[in-house]
């Protein structure tokens, strides 16, 4: 098990890391891709998990330049993904660490996802009530990788940044993270790397 003393607190991000939701956004992306007739590469899409759906949507539309309204192309896959994500599994790996530091370290959730959705898989998951804060990408103006998202989760836990610690599952968080002067470990095949800040 993870020694986590060193820290002041606890920022998980929520799909991938927490939660197996990424399945669920990767064939959300997969019908849209379909219903809106644009190209879709799994891996591709999968890597920029963190990153609010029409920034993806954006990222898409730049890609393969072609035009797309990425406020329409959000909501259908926002609308795809809702269908999907009834429930979502914990990831053993992080949850078992999340289950160890509850009530002993203050722990935030630092997502992409929007608020309406996170909070109902949170709710369904049953933990939403055990976080100090949580940030969604409804609340920051700049999405992972800037910093924004784990630097308000740390404000609202009223902690330094430095003394947190991030789960994250891409490396767009693990950006974030780094940016926000936070040490990383990194989930893959429900294993954990750290990445220190520097």
């Amino acid at each position: 098990m993870l020694e986590l003393s060193r820290y002041q607190a606890i920022i998980f991000d929520m799909d991938g890391t927490l939660l197996d939701t990424m399945p669920n956004h990767v064939e959300a992306w997969q019908k849209t891709a379909e219903y809106f007739d644009f190209p879709f590469d799994k891996e591709w899409l999968h890597s920029l998990g963190g990153m609010p759906s029409p920034k993806i949507a954006h990222e898409v539309s730049k890609r393969y330049a072609i035009e797309l309204d990425c406020l329409a192309v959000s909501k259908r896959k926002m609308a795809f993904f809702a269908q999907l994500s009834a429930q979502a599994n914990p990831i053993a790996v992080t949850f078992d660490v999340f289950k160890r530091y509850t009530g002993i370290k203050p722990m935030a959730i630092g997502t992409g996802s929007q608020r309406l959705s996170a909070m109902d898989l949170l709710k369904k998951a049953g933990i939403v009530d055990d976080f100090q804060a949580i940030v969604t990408a409804n609340e920051v103006d700049n999405h992972k990788p800037f910093p924004d998202t784990f630097l308000k989760a740390a404000a609202l836990m009223a902690v330094k940044p430095e003394s947190c610690v991030v789960f994250e599952d891409t490396q767009l968080g693990l950006r974030a993270a780094h940016a926000a002067g936070m040490d990383c470990y990194l989930v893959t095949n429900n294993e954990l790397k750290f990445h220190p800040v520097s």
